[in-house]
């Protein structure tokens, strides 16, 4: 049962399947980047090591995917949705 919702949630944080709990290191917590403009949020994201997709057209950033607070690992694609 566990292996099943590993196998749904791993792609989405894009861990690859070969990756080795060694290759995982760190993890960090999700800062919460709403209300900052686009420059700022890169900046305090690709600090934590993590990668960063913009979604819209505008300078603020209205929403984030993950939410503030949740552990994630290094390397993690986040999405930041902007207006």
């Amino acid at each position: 049962m566990h292996r099943k919702y590993c196998g749904e949630v791993l792609p989405y944080l894009e861990v690859n399947k070969q990756e080795t709990v060694d290759e995982i290191t760190e993890n960090v917590q999700m800062p919460d980047v709403t209300g900052m403009n686009i420059d700022e949020s890169k900046k305090t994201l690709k600090e934590l090591g993590l990668e960063v997709e913009i979604i819209g057209e505008g300078e603020t950033v209205v929403d984030q995917l993950p939410k503030k607070g949740i552990q994630i690992n290094t390397k993690t694609k986040v999405t930041i949705y902007v207006q």
